[in-house]
């Protein structure tokens, strides 16, 4: 495994950057419910690291059936990903 990807969830749209174990960016992407579970079925096995919430433990489990590593995250311990206010992405460190 030598990607992780974090996952913003939300009602519609998921907000997803993937970075490599060393902390350099592979991708971002905004996805739909039906775009991200079929990105995460071709994806190659990963990390997926997600704020744990509601629909969060219902996504890990689909996501472990698709054969990736899932980390839930408390919320507290997102907050300093979170580098302005009202975004939904989560921003790496610069």
């Amino acid at each position: 495994m030598d990607t992780v990807i974090g996952v913003d969830l939300a009602k519609n749209v998921f907000q997803l950057h993937g970075a490599s174990t060393t902390g350099h960016l592979k991708f971002r992407k905004k996805l739909s419910r039906p775009q991200f579970r079929k990105f995460m079925a071709e994806h190659p096995t990963a990390m997926v690291v997600m704020e744990a919430c509601g629909s969060a433990h219902y996504w890990a489990r689909e996501m472990v059936k698709l054969g990736h590593e899932v980390r839930l995250i408390a919320p507290q311990y997102v907050k300093p990903f979170v580098k302005r206010q009202k975004t939904t992405r989560l921003m790496p460190k610069q």
